[in-house]
């Protein structure tokens, strides 16, 4: 019984509001998938939604409100659901419904689910980034992944792992905008995914990296996070390439309309974060016409590879483990007890 029973065009429409109503960049963009692949990514969709809400207690974004203790209860809920999703159970909420529905059709696994859920479980324990490797560690947790579900979503055979590296740079990409983007609300929810060893390095206090007499230092940091999300992005790129058409065109529209807010947290420096960046309805709309021109173009070489490979990042996954007491990368001694 997939889905959990329910009526496929049920799960559908619901997790297309889901999409227009959580992601509106994303929603234009999955508008252009040929229909199949777009209502599965609206499923797709749907499932990280409502993990994302589920573990910070939200309705579809905002604030995150629930405690740490009720996170971490939240999180072992989100689990028990998505592998009754998995297994076919009814679990009685449309997004974890839909997830079953996707994975079945898409032939997305229980690793591919719990490297998403790890993610989630990170940030219900209240654990930062000590060092860049950490930082990269949980973008592939809450987006490279996905994007490795996504290019699973569109079809890509599961031999060509050159076209899942792409897929999971594109996620890290837009996983270090979000960052960028939203340093002054993580903050504000008490939160911090700036490494805490680049805070050190720019003579700033963990934990007070928003206060006014830091801000240089922190749009200098920003710009590192933005360095690295347009190396990712330039390489996803070289994949977005050899896919059909209008799946080309999609992952393309999603691409430019999060380098735009990337652009823009970058020339607003250190007024970035008196309100949160956006890009107008006029502006996604000529972005979708940037990318269908790019799409029938050859992209450029990336000038500079990015330095994570989604290999160096699975083995760190994998390492770490599922999360208990949060373990941080470990040192070069670690690693050879770890071996």
């Amino acid at each position: 019984m997939v889905g959990g029973g329910r009526d496929r065009d049920q799960l559908v429409s619901k997790a297309h509001q889901s999409i227009e109503r959580g992601s509106r960049s994303f929603a234009v963009a999955a508008n252009l998938f040929d229909k199949p692949t777009r209502e599965r990514a609206w499923m797709l969709y749907a499932w990280c939604r409502r993990c994302d809400d589920d573990t910070d207690g939200q309705d579809h974004g905002g604030t995150p409100t629930a405690p740490e203790r009720d996170a971490r209860d939240r999180v072992k809920a989100i689990r028990i659901l998505t592998m009754r999703s998995l297994e076919g159970q009814p679990t009685a909420d449309i997004g974890f419904d839909a997830f079953g529905q996707v994975a079945m059709e898409a032939g997305l696994t229980a690793d591919m689910a719990e490297d998403l859920i790890e993610g989630f479980a990170l940030d219900a324990e209240g654990w930062r980034p000590r060092t860049e490797a950490d930082l990269m560690r949980y973008c592939y947790h809450v987006a490279g992944g996905v994007g490795v579900m996504m290019a699973k979503v569109m079809n890509v055979p599961p031999e060509d792992e050159a076209m899942f590296d792409r897929a999971c740079d594109l996620g890290l990409a837009f996983q270090l905008v979000n960052i960028s983007r939203d340093v002054a609300e993580d903050a504000a929810a008490g939160r911090c995914y700036l490494p805490v060893e680049w805070l050190v390095e720019a003579d700033i206090p963990p934990g007070q990296h928003m206060r006014p007499e830091y801000r240089k230092e922190l749009v200098a940091l920003v710009a590192r996070v933005l360095d690295m999300a347009e190396r990712h992005e330039a390489a996803a790129r070289i994949g977005a390439a050899q896919l059909p058409f209008r799946q080309r065109w999609a992952v393309l529209a999603a691409a430019n309309i999060y380098g735009a807010i990337g652009r823009k947290v970058r020339r607003r420096g250190a007024k970035a974060w008196d309100k949160r960046v956006r890009v107008s309805a006029f502006g996604k709309f000529l972005h979708l016409i940037e990318a269908l021109l790019d799409a029938m173009k050859t992209p450029p070489e990336p000038e500079e590879w990015p330095r994570w490979t989604r290999g160096e990042l699975l083995v760190m996954v994998r390492m770490a483990g599922p999360i208990a007491g949060i373990p941080q990368t470990p040192l070069p001694d670690e690693e050879e007890q770890s071996l």
